[in-house]
């Protein structure tokens, strides 16, 4: 989170094929392969240049250009989508191409130099991506039981039962597989096992909710409770115009981690005795049920911060 500080910027577009490159203050551009030899080229120009490198988040596609820029010692930022299209359309830039892209990540960057994230160590890169995995049968195997209630509406469920059974179960067993080496994976380290004990310490915070934390947000702990409740997209965002004050909503931030602290929140507004007593009386103050479970999600993720920060373990005054 700190700010770069190198006066040349190198903006890079990434697809599965190809990096297109815009070096600032020059302009000069370049398309090299997304394959070992370009990842190579890349870094040899940001050390001639002593430029930092950014690009957005694709899903995965940047992971190996990032490792290799990281071993060489080049500095590097990872940015987020939904900021480029805003800086985007604050520009009037309406054309998109692959060139264009690289052009707005650079000069994003230069007018944003406090943007975006490092690289996760490789620990937590691993632990990435067993929990995507894992998050990704989940989702298979919600759509599967959902498939299952609605052939059983349709009266068509007989047809399917052993294949869908044979499926639910293939994924059950997958999906317990993950989680044994995502245990292994926190257990052979003393520092994330250290801080999966205190997040597990707090209650509504498992496993899963751990994890994701830990695997999402390496900033945690080295943030303020704002900074780190705007991170995971849950602080309210301001709608106001003159006289006019608008009704406050939550977006950005990490979608998945979100999604995450909602389930957490649920199982702390009911067994949580701190967080219980906060959101029995926003209940009794008549918010929203969706309104009361941010509130709890966010109080949630400021507990987890300040403890990671102090290293200390729950107790009922650590809200």
């Amino acid at each position: 989170m700190s700010k770069i500080s190198q006066a040349r910027i190198i903006g890079i577009d990434v697809s599965r094929d190809w990096l297109d490159i815009h070096c600032l203050p020059e302009g000069k551009r370049a398309r090299l392969p997304n394959k070992v030899e370009g990842h190579e080229q890349v870094a040899q120009l940001a050390l001639e240049l002593d430029a930092l490198v950014c690009f957005e988040a694709t899903g995965g596609q940047e992971w190996r250009l990032w490792s290799t820029l990281d071993i060489a010692g080049i500095a590097t930022r990872q940015l987020p989508p939904a900021q480029i299209k805003a800086f985007a359309a604050s520009r009037g830039t309406r054309a998109k191409t692959d060139r264009i892209d690289a052009e707005l990540i650079a000069r994003f960057m230069m007018f944003r130099p406090d943007a975006g994230r490092v690289l996760p160590h490789e620990k937590l890169r691993l632990l990435r991506a067993l929990t995507s995995k894992r998050g990704q049968l989940v989702e298979t195997r919600k759509r599967l039981l959902a498939q299952i209630k609605a052939h059983g509406k349709l009266g068509s469920a007989d047809m399917f039962d052993a294949m869908d059974a044979e499926l639910e179960d293939l994924l059950d067993r997958q999906i317990a597989e993950l989680e044994v080496r995502i245990e292994q994976a926190m257990a052979s380290n003393d520092e994330l096992a250290t801080t999966a004990g205190i997040l597990r310490s707090v209650p509504g915070i498992g496993p899963v909710t751990s994890t994701m934390l830990i695997a999402e947000m390496p900033e945690l702990g080295q943030l303020s409770g704002e900074q780190a409740a705007a991170l995971v997209g849950l602080a309210p965002i301001a709608h106001d115009s003159g006289v006019m004050r608008g009704k406050r909503a939550i977006g950005g931030g990490r979608r998945q981690l979100r999604h995450v602290m909602f389930q957490a929140a649920l199982v702390a507004s009911h067994h949580n005795p701190v967080l219980k007593i906060f959101a029995d009386r926003l209940r009794a103050a008549g918010k929203p049920h969706k309104v009361v479970i941010t509130a709890v999600a966010r109080k949630l993720v400021t507990i987890a911060n300040a403890l990671c920060k102090s290293r200390l373990k729950w107790t009922n005054q650590a809200a």
